[in-house]
């Protein structure tokens, strides 16, 4: 999260912002929020106080018939279109919330967060810890020292096939003095210092940080086992299988999404046993916040435009979402350029006049 505009004039009856994790609390049973709120975690916002989230929510709607929500502070407008998008994304919740007592707003976002988005995350965290390892293994090799599938101890820097993946972008691995500052923990590694397994061949270019960010083949292994099926990732998915981007009308990558696939895959490298917001060695919250912070940044719209395209040929390859570039003499082509330089030649007529 940014720390920008953290002060407004507007009055608040709420603590710490619902766009991070909430303390765990028992949830309930079966209701069609549960699925919703599993991939609303994975492809909207996945490290969410979501009780937190519908509470103030409804309070901010209140406060914006006097207040726009410009004058709200940045963490309070993100905060704010996420709960925008959850309404969107469920036809009837609004009203269920407003004709809701605060037990039952309550009640919605335990259903939300703990049997839903927290449950989504705990089944890929099981199933991703296993299924990295064919991953990462060298090609008609097995990893060497051998890595257990059912224990994590031996991951993170203390191995060096793992270690190498999570080492900083920017930090030789090969260095000895590196290498061993980071498995002593005498280098510390926040979560906003990226690894070098987001960039594609694991290259990372010092003056050209964006090429290759978010594109390695590590995360479409991770993307695609975790959306449209374990046998899609080294295959085309069959029309037939019911993943998890097929059961909820998915046909096209989100920002948060790959963030969240990301954040999955550092945890799988790393030694930590437990997902926890509050592990100061993973930092996972700090390292999702962070993704999210830059492919949200509407100054990077170019270059967040051409990832999204990228990952849609990559595993929604049929989608409309998945669009190539147009030739250049085609007709679309051509009534694009026109289109342009009339707009061109009008806004220098009113510069000039």
């Amino acid at each position: 999260m940014t720390t920008e505009d953290t002060t407004s004039n507007v009055p608040s009856k709420r603590g710490s912002s619902a766009l991070r994790m909430g303390p765990r609390k028992k949830a309930s049973t079966s209701d069609p929020l549960i699925s919703h709120g599993r991939h609303f975690g994975r492809t909207v916002f996945a490290l969410c106080n979501y009780p937190s989230l519908l509470t103030n929510g409804i309070l901010r709607l209140e406060q914006m018939e006097e207040t726009p929500l410009e004058d709200f502070s940045a963490d309070e407008r993100r905060e704010h279109r996420v709960f925008e998008q959850l309404l969107d994304s469920y036809p009837g919740l609004l009203e269920r919330l407003k004709n809701g007592s605060e037990e039952e707003i309550l009640h919605v976002g335990e259903l939300v967060r703990r049997s839903g988005a927290a449950g989504a995350r705990g089944d890929d965290t099981k199933t991703l810890k296993s299924a990295v390892l064919d991953w990462i293994s060298p090609k008609g090799d097995a990893i060497q020292p051998h890595l257990h599938r059912n224990s994590k101890i031996d991951r993170g820097f203390n191995h060096e096939l793992t270690g190498s993946l999570l080492c900083p972008a920017g930090l030789d691995w090969n260095d000895p003095e590196t290498k061993e500052n980071l498995r002593s923990g005498e280098m510390l590694v926040c979560g906003d210092q990226w690894p070098i397994f987001l960039y594609a061949q694991y290259t990372y270019d010092p003056d050209d940080p964006w090429c290759g960010l978010l594109r390695s083949r590590l995360l479409v292994c991770a993307y695609k086992h975790v959306f449209t099926s374990p046998s899609s990732v080294e295959k085309e998915p069959k029309a037939t299988r019911s993943g998890n981007a097929r059961l909820h009308g998915m046909n096209c990558v989100t920002i948060a999404s790959i963030s969240y696939i990301a954040t999955q895959v550092r945890f799988a490298l790393s030694s930590s046993s437990v997902f926890s917001r509050t592990d100061t060695t993973t930092d996972s919250e700090t390292f999702y916040h962070s993704l999210l912070d830059l492919l949200e940044d509407p100054e990077e719209y170019k270059e967040v435009d051409e990832l999204l395209t990228w990952w849609n040929r990559q595993v929604f390859p049929t989608s409309s979402a998945a669009k190539r570039p147009v030739s250049a003499n085609s007709a679309l082509s051509k009534i694009r350029q026109k289109r342009l330089a009339v707009k061109q030649t009008s806004n220098l007529d009113v510069v000039s006049s």
